[in-house]
């Protein structure tokens, strides 16, 4: 199966396990990567419960940084500095493919 990220965008959004857990923080972002350091990534960023920058999730548990529709064409506004755990994810592993079952995109 070939899965194309630029159409998906499945996994910039918050885990059905997190949501159930109520967990409104999602992605870590360390405080050494580019995007903490960056002025623009303040207005992209929270503290979380955890006292730890995470991205902001907006619209029920979008990422903030994510743009256009799932399933359909989408792009990240931040890719060239996008956090570490997004830089984990890659198509077909187990992370992609549970996010597109919660998306309703198998």
């Amino acid at each position: 199966m070939s899965l194309d990220c630029q159409r998906c965008g499945a996994c910039c959004h918050n885990s059905a396990q997190n949501l159930r857990e109520g967990s409104r923080d999602w992605i870590e972002v360390a405080d050494d990567e580019t995007l903490a350091r960056r002025r623009r990534g303040a207005a992209l960023l929270v503290r979380g419960a955890d006292d730890r920058h995470h991205m902001k999730l907006v619209d029920g548990g979008r990422c903030i940084a994510l743009r256009g529709s799932i399933g359909t064409h989408v792009t990240c506004s931040i890719y060239g500095v996008r956090p570490r755990p997004c830089r984990r994810v890659q198509p077909g592993d187990p992370d992609c493919t549970r996010a597109r079952a919660e998306r309703g995109l198998v």
